[in-house]
């Protein structure tokens, strides 16, 4: 199963171990998720670290490309469950699975976030979904 989504042409991409991520014309922080091993309480630590450099401190919206994403430890949720609020506005969520967007709305349903998340199958229409939040 392939990913989703990916960079455009010319977009500055930045790469770590367990994804890619660009920003796109709008704004929105665009992160594709590679095939990987879950991600450690130390690299989340990171990459928050890293997005908090890239915006400059500003709260942004971000799309996640979360087809091939690992499950993630407990710390790991724990600690984004605490920082994501800080920076995120609002998230959406793609996945070529259909049972990983049920896992996902599941997820939401129980655990709701401190700010608007969701999930769909197209780019377009989780673009369209976050430009309310621009």
């Amino acid at each position: 199963m392939d990913s989703i989504m990916s960079p455009p042409q010319g977009a500055a991409i930045t790469e770590n171990k367990t994804s890619i991520y660009w920003f796109d014309e709008d704004g929105i922080l665009c992160s594709v998720y590679k095939k990987a091993p879950p991600i450690s309480l130390e690299e989340s630590k990171q990459l928050i670290d890293e997005f908090r450099q890239v915006t400059q401190g500003r709260k942004f919206c971000m799309l996640l490309d979360i087809t091939h994403s690992a499950a993630s430890t407990k710390e790991s949720r724990e600690f984004a469950a605490v920082e994501f609020p800080k920076i995120v506005t609002a998230m959406a969520m793609l996945s070529a699975s259909p049972l990983g967007r049920m896992l996902a709305n599941l997820f939401f349903a129980l655990k709701p976030t401190p700010y608007p998340a969701k999930i769909f199958a197209t780019e377009k229409e989780a673009k369209d979904w976050l430009k309310h939040y621009l």
